[in-house]
């Protein structure tokens, strides 16, 4: 197994951990969010350099292609429904930042257009890569989780604030990347219809 693979499952692997974390939070403390917070940065970093290592060693693998954007989809909605469950389970107005339904819904809907929209063309024989404003997306996405998980212990207005103005972008990019994604690709998909 390459090296990219090898990071690709270890960020695999980190999944379950989290949410084993999560669902033990009341028996570990306060500190279980920044644990957690701390996998998903491991993680995200070894979501770049096994792009980055596979790119510079020219390690292209049918198990990466499949797997590597598996990964980063079920770490960030798994993380984006961890947050949502948290908001909904504290809504006694001390956790108003944290994340509703709706937001986990919109970045789910947009991972499954654009996968579709992939799979057509892969369908037709044309590779779609992703595209700047899907990877600032993702950036921005990940730093948003990590601030959650960083600041959820805390219960301080001015986080709160900065939280929600980080989801409100995050959305934003999500939603434009889609668009953007869709525009680029609206040949390869008008063709099928």
């Amino acid at each position: 197994m390459s090296l990219p693979n090898k990071l690709t499952m270890f960020r695999i692997f980190i999944i379950p951990v989290i949410i084993i974390l999560y669902i033990l939070r009341d028996s570990i403390g306060d500190f279980t969010f920044i644990i957690i917070g701390i996998l998903f940065v491991i993680a995200s970093i070894t979501d770049y350099f096994d792009g980055k290592i596979a790119r510079d060693r020219d390690i292209v693998t049918t198990f990466g292609k499949f797997a590597d954007p598996l990964a980063d989809k079920l770490l960030v909605l798994g993380s984006l429904m961890l947050l949502a469950n948290y908001y909904t389970l504290n809504q006694d107005g001390s956790a108003y930042m944290w994340m509703p339904f709706w937001i986990v819904f919109i970045v789910l809907a947009r991972e499954l257009i654009v996968t579709s929209i992939r799979l057509v063309a892969v369908g037709e024989g044309i590779i779609l890569h992703a595209s700047k404003w899907g990877k600032y997306k993702t950036a921005l996405t990940m730093l948003t989780i990590v601030f959650y998980f960083f600041v959820m212990p805390l219960d301080i207005t001015a986080l709160n604030i900065t939280g929600v103005v980080l989801m409100s972008l995050s959305v934003l990019f999500t939603i434009g990347s889609g668009v953007d994604y869709f525009i680029k690709n609206k040949d390869s998909i008008l063709k099928s219809v």
